[in-house]
C-alpha cells in the first residue's frame, strides 16, 4: 500500500532499543518522544536510550531525559 493512497493511517511502532541501531518489534509508522510525547517518523529517529529502552524527538529531549534520571 502506497502511503499516498486514501485509507492509510499512520501507526505507532514498537521498538527495542540497542547500541546504534534498533529492532522493531511491532511494525509502525512512528514512535512517541518519552519526553514530549511528539510523535518521530521511524526514519527520523535519531535519539533513544538502550538503558530506559524509550525514543527521543531531540537532543534537547535526551538530555532531559539524563538530567530527569541522574538526579543528585
Amino acid at each position: 500500500m502506497n502511503i499516498l493512497e486514501n485509507g492509510f493511517t499512520p501507526s505507532e511502532a514498537q521498538i527495542k532499543y540497542l547500541d546504534a541501531d534498533y529492532v522493531v518489534v511491532k511494525p509502525g509508522t512512528f514512535v512517541r518522544c518519552a519526553v514530549t510525547g511528539a510523535p518521530i517518523p521511524i526514519e527520523e529517529l535519531t535519539y533513544w536510550s538502550v538503558d530506559r529502552q524509550e525514543p527521543y524527538a531531540n537532543a534537547e529531549a535526551a538530555f532531559t531525559a539524563y538530567l530527569r534520571d541522574h538526579k543528585g
